[in-house]
């Protein structure tokens, strides 16, 4: 592999026909390159989507509607009502890691208006009352201060914790820990400000939110026990779908709904959402290697035809190699040799390109603030390199091997013959 002699007779054979081995070798790198661009941008676009999804992977919502199916006794059209009571029922739950309650101020249980007040201004915002295990479900980005603990939920503390959004308009630029707002006239001191890692919509609505005990929201606006809808996280081993089914089985146990009442409990299940999209990504890799292992397998072809054309020019020098002892496997390795050099320095050529121009992308993005809510930071990781090279080598052997076995073939007699 290392023979020097070799190397030149590759070095003079490609500078003998500069334009034929370049046209060859552009269809490997434009298939390289190609790859990596397409992975490149399938991977910006899967960072800029799992960026604005900031909620647990595996998290179950369910919430109550009305029943459309009579019931032990009950007419379809009741309302379901959800309370602390469930709370606790779910709590005790087995394959349940985590239950939050969620009580929304903004809702009939309050008239659905909310006024949020500080020093002469008045906004409106949404208002939840929550419990500290609501952070296992969706992380916040807590920027100052604290969330909402286990002894503001005991002691049904009048706390809130600020978006930044709604801490920009109350407050501008001034300070808002410690700070007093007023929601419906009641006042609230304020322990805490987040933020949201989030990008476009789903970030302005993340930081218009005001949280609050839960407790506290149920006693300071007579809210009796009612909860608006319950965000939980399955144990380990328990998948999402198997945890929906375990909370709505206990529910309608609990409320006395009929097992084929569709429309009495909602739920949404994050895991099953996480999965299609990232069968969406998986489809969309596949069809990026599509595209370029064709382009490649194009060149490659190009490529074997080159190789099978230096075999018919060489024919008498082969048979000469032949006549003195050379053995069928130096000749099938100096071809296939050849075709590596050439298959294997464009595709490298298309691998620096396409993550020069992929890099290049990302650090103009960040540079000059041109991030996309749907498409963030592109880049290629180690394995699409590795294995892009990998399909190249692969490719490149192929390429030379069937040239190289018809010229381990050539009769030495009849190759000194040919004129």
């Amino acid at each position: 592999m290392f023979d020097q002699d070799k190397w030149e007779e590759i070095w003079q054979t490609i500078m003998k026909h500069k334009l034929r081995t370049a046209l060859t070798s552009f269809g490997v790198f434009w298939g390289i390159f190609m790859l990596v661009l397409l992975l490149g941008a399938g991977n910006g676009l899967q960072n800029g989507v799992m960026q604005n999804f900031d909620i647990a992977k595996n998290a179950v919502f369910v919430w109550t509607e009305v029943t459309s199916v009579p019931y032990a006794g009950f007419q379809a059209g009741r309302q379901i009502d959800l309370t602390n009571d469930d709370f606790k029922a779910l709590q005790n739950l087995k394959g349940l890691n985590t239950v939050s309650p969620r009580i929304p101020l903004n809702s009939r249980w309050s008239g659905g208006q909310v006024t949020i007040s500080y020093d002469n201004r008045d906004v409106s915002y949404s208002i939840m009352g929550d419990y500290p295990q609501y952070l296992d479900i969706q992380p916040l980005w807590i920027t100052e201060g604290r969330f909402v603990n286990k002894f503001d939920i005991e002691q049904k503390r009048k706390i809130a914790v600020l978006g930044r959004r709604v801490k920009d308009d109350l407050f501008q630029e001034r300070g808002a820990l410690g700070e007093y707002i007023k929601i419906n006239g009641v006042p609230f001191k304020v322990v805490g400000i987040f933020d949201s890692r989030a990008t476009g919509e789903d970030a302005r609505n993340d930081i218009q939110i005001i949280h609050i005990p839960g407790t506290t929201a149920q006693q300071t606006f007579n809210m009796g026990e009612s909860i608006g809808w319950f965000g939980c996280i399955p144990t380990s081993g328990i998948s999402g779908l198997e945890a929906e089914e375990i909370i709505k089985a206990e529910l309608r146990k609990r409320h006395k709904i009929a097992p084929n009442d569709r429309q009495a409990l909602g739920s949404f299940n994050v895991e099953e959402e996480f999965k299609q999209m990232q069968g969406l990504f998986t489809g969309i890799a596949a069809f990026s290697w599509l595209v370029a292992i064709g382009t490649i397998l194009a060149g490659m072809i190009g490529v074997g035809n080159i190789m099978l054309i230096i075999v018919k020019e060489r024919t008498k020098e082969i048979g000469i190699r032949k006549s003195i002892g050379a053995k069928p496997w130096s000749i099938i390795s100096m071809i296939v040799q050849e075709s590596l050099v050439i298959s294997g320095v464009s595709g490298y050529l298309g691998l620096v390109f396409g993550v020069v121009l992929v890099e290049g992308i990302a650090y103009a993005m960040a540079e000059f603030g041109m991030q996309s809510e749907f498409f963030v930071n592109p880049e290629i990781d180690f394995k699409a390199a590795f294995s892009a090279i990998s399909v190249l080598l692969v490719s490149g052997v192929i390429a030379g091997l069937i040239p190289g076995i018809k010229a381990a073939r050539v009769d030495p007699v009849i190759a000194l013959r040919d004129e």
